[in-house]
């Protein structure tokens, strides 16, 4: 059996593309600065929101952790915004991922962890991010 830890380190590798949504509960909690919600479905339609909007996004992790049923992941995500000038943007924060146990079907000997809740928390005001959409790049 794979560790959660692993899956989380590849999805965040090739994030926002083949994110492994089978680790998230149906109901999955989900909150940062900008979304609120409750729902995998819910969850992957912001992924695709991302994606579609957001180019060139790359998000580097600088480290997980596992306290018992939470896990902590540092990371840095920067994107292009679609606008002409094509800002660089760019937003540290962490995430806060709790684990609920689930009864596997499919595996009678016994519970599957599940994210149940993924709270996001950037080390940025939103102002500050709006802010980096209008640093215009310089003719070469």
């Amino acid at each position: 059996m794979t560790n959660i830890l692993d899956i989380i380190k590849a999805d965040y590798a090739k994030f926002p593309e083949a994110q492994t949504y089978s680790i998230y509960s149906e109901d999955v909690y989900f909150k940062d600065p900008v979304y609120n919600f409750r729902g995998i479905k819910q969850y992957q339609k912001m992924i695709g929101f991302i994606t579609f909007w957001f180019k060139n996004l790359k998000l580097d992790l600088h480290d997980i952790a596992r306290t018992d049923n939470l896990i902590t992941a540092n990371w840095t995500m920067s994107w292009d915004a679609p606008f002409p000038w094509k800002p660089r943007i760019s937003v540290t924060g962490w995430s806060d991922l709790t684990l609920g146990n689930f009864a596997d079907q499919a595996d009678q000997s016994g519970d599957r962890e599940l994210i149940i809740s993924h709270i996001d928390y950037w080390k940025c005001s939103k102002l500050d991010v709006i802010k980096q959409h209008f640093v215009f790049k310089g003719h070469d």
